[in-house]
């Protein structure tokens, strides 16, 4: 098969796409980049393997469900958002194929056997997969956030681009929901945030030099607006994840929306 890419995707707020807002076009670029994920793919994938924000465990931990239902991990949303569906069946040859090469690349590895798909992965991937017609395989966070661990282990998962595997992150590149949801109650007209940080990271994970790049996400901390741009690193980090499986291909920024008063991007390598 043809070498997939890998691909960090923006996966919204919630149940964002499903639902009405004020305005109404809030996520519709959002939207539009997912709904065209498939299309822009070099032919259709084998599997999904996908990295959540919503996913963390002590140690990495691979989903292995041949049937996931869907968790509904959001709060205060409209009734109808706990009825969607998006029945992907599992892979378990695949989840056996990512314990092996994560252990293989020296990281402990855990089996979850009963785990349902997060909003990180059924929200988005019902945009760009509705069918539902690919399995899916949900691989974990780990819990320390430690970066250089998360593109180490994208590394170990390489080979299953080979495979016909689509590695996808989903996350976001700016996650300060108190200044999200003071932009969304009126904050100042015109402001965006996350400007300067998002100005770094595109730089930093378009950089041809495959080193380079992932020494520079190893301490995005450091970058301008880090921490008002993520708090807390773990909608960031599936970025790391792909960019490690990404090994020597380059990124392109494929998506630059300005959306609840914040800059939000996403990623494609190879």
């Amino acid at each position: 098969m043809t070498r997939m890419p890998t691909m960090f995707i923006p996966h919204g707020g919630g149940p964002c796409f499903f639902m009405d807002w004020n305005p109404p076009e809030t996520w519709d670029r959002h939207r539009a980049y997912l709904a065209d994920v498939r299309a822009s793919l070099p032919e259709a994938p084998k599997a999904l393997l996908v990295i959540s924000g919503h996913w963390e465990e002590r140690q990495f931990t691979v989903q292995k469900n041949p049937d996931p239902p869907l968790l509904f991990d959001y709060y205060g949303f409209p009734p109808h958002t706990y009825e969607l569906t998006w029945p992907a069946r599992g892979d378990p040859a695949l989840s056996d194929r990512v314990q092996a090469l994560v252990e293989g690349a020296g990281f402990p590895c855990s089996v979850d056997k009963t785990r349902g798909y997060d909003h990180g992965v059924f929200v988005p991937l019902k945009v760009a997969f509705p069918q539902a017609d690919i399995p899916c395989v949900q691989f974990s966070l780990r819990s320390d956030l430690d970066p250089a661990a998360h593109i180490a282990v994208g590394r170990a998962l390489a080979p299953l681009r080979d495979d016909g595997v689509l590695i996808l992150g989903s996350g976001n590149t700016y996650h300060n929901m108190q200044k999200m949801m003071q932009a969304m109650r009126g904050g100042p007209a015109g402001a965006v945030n996350g400007q300067d940080f998002d100005r770094w990271l595109s730089d930093a994970a378009t950089r041809p030099d495959p080193e380079e790049r992932n020494q520079l996400l190893a301490h995005w901390d450091a970058a301008p607006g880090a921490r008002d741009a993520n708090p807390r690193e773990e909608h960031l980090l599936p970025l790391h994840v792909v960019a490690g499986a990404a090994l020597a291909d380059k990124g392109v920024k494929t998506l630059e929306d300005h959306v609840l008063g914040a800059v939000e991007s996403a990623f494609t390598f190879g």
